[in-house]
């Protein structure tokens, strides 16, 4: 009698055992299930937050800063709602998210990764903040987990995105691209003149969202316009220098070949080999460049090739020495697009239109000074 209660106690002793072993097992399923979700969750916030910075980062140097009607404090807020946007179309546990406003933020980057803000008109960074939470977008639902008491669980991911638009100069990007620079030098004077009384707004240039090229038409579109060559009103109103022309940008006295070569496909790295392999101002802020003052009708069809699309141009302050000895002293590289070429004829019929136009680079070289106006850096993440 006495084994057979002992057996009995023994068989109940193991089912106990074997139910608990069970039920850990079913824990442990469950937990792993649960788990695993919550990773896939975690890649879909942080792919949301890394969207999101872009998209934000990118607008803070949106097309209004070239006619200089955007309110700084108006560019934050169109900043914070393409983050928004963008957040919203990229899912989370099937919910598109949305950002509350303290959940994107707007500055500088510091040395420490943290974003700070301080004066609107400059800032080159944007942390956005994605989450799932009680208080932002409802915490993530789980499954298994329920049977532990674990009904849901809260997950967030941040980002941050920058650019650079302090641009001291240029080196071969490391894929080897060539780089979007027009061989071509325009005095500062009449750059910074540009929007005065006398400037001339004539055309407009709007990108085919269907076959991507930049059409120009003649209509005013509220930025203002410069003649490059060889001469413009805004220039002589301000006794601005004159003998604009070409730079050598590679060996000294480039052919109409070279000029030709780099307006339709840029500066090559073999071309800044001949600088050292970098275009970049030195301690007292500029770059001398042999040059050759007038320019060759010889590119008026390279030129006119590229109507419409961003090209950089380098601006200067004084030129000494005529014809091929010119030497041309660079301070500043601004983002323009050409509007129209007419480089036959007259002198005073000649003209090389140029707009302001935002124009996204590789090689860029950070500067502290401000060095340079509508050229950026591509945007990317840093966290």
């Amino acid at each position: 009698m006495r084994y057979a209660n002992n057996r009995r106690r023994r068989s109940g002793n193991v089912l106990i055992l074997t139910m608990l072993m069970m039920i850990a097992m079913f824990a442990a399923v469950a937990f792993s299930v649960d788990l695993g979700y919550l990773f896939v969750v975690q890649s879909e916030v942080q792919r949301t937050a890394d969207s999101a910075a872009l998209a934000s980062a990118w607008k803070l140097c949106d097309e209004t800063v070239l006619t200089g009607s955007i309110d700084p404090l108006e560019a934050v807020v169109e900043a914070k709602a393409s983050a928004d946007q963008y957040a919203a179309l990229n899912a989370i546990a099937g919910k598109a998210p949305a950002l509350s406003w303290s959940d994107v933020d707007m500055g500088y980057l510091q040395a420490d990764g943290e974003t700070i803000s301080l004066n609107p008109t400059a800032y080159v960074a944007a942390s956005v903040n994605v989450r799932r939470d009680a208080d932002q977008n409802g915490r993530v639902p789980l499954f298994f987990s329920r049977v532990l008491g674990i009904n849901d669980s809260g997950v967030s991911s941040e980002a941050t995105a920058v650019f650079i638009n302090k641009i001291g100069g240029f080196k071969a990007p490391s894929n080897g691209e060539n780089l979007g620079i027009l061989p071509f030098a325009l005095d500062k004077q009449t750059w910074d003149n540009r929007a005065s009384a006398g400037s001339v707004d004539k055309y407009s240039c709007k990108q085919d969202l269907d076959t991507g090229e930049w059409v120009v038409t003649e209509e005013p579109d509220g930025i203002p316009e410069v003649n490059l060559f060889p001469q413009s009103s805004i220039a002589e109103e301000f006794d601005a220098p004159g003998n604009r022309g070409t730079v050598d940008i590679g060996s000294d006295n480039n052919s109409t070949n070279d000029i030709a070569r780099q307006v339709l496909y840029g500066v090559s790295p073999a071309d800044l080999a001949h600088h050292g392999g970098k275009l970049a101002f030195n301690e007292c802020g500029e770059i001398l460049l042999n040059g050759d003052t007038g320019i060759s009708a010889g590119v008026k069809d390279e030129l006119n090739s590229i109507k419409g699309q961003p090209r950089i141009v380098p601006l200067f302050t004084d030129v000494n020495g005529n014809g091929n000895n010119a030497q041309y002293t660079i301070v500043r590289f601004v983002g323009v697009r050409i509007l129209n070429v007419k480089l036959t004829g007259k002198m005073s019929g000649k003209e090389v239109i140029i707009q302001p136009a935002k124009c996204q680079t590789k090689g860029a070289i950070a500067s502290e000074s401000d060095t340079s106006d509508f050229v950026y850096s591509p945007v990317w993440l840093v966290k």
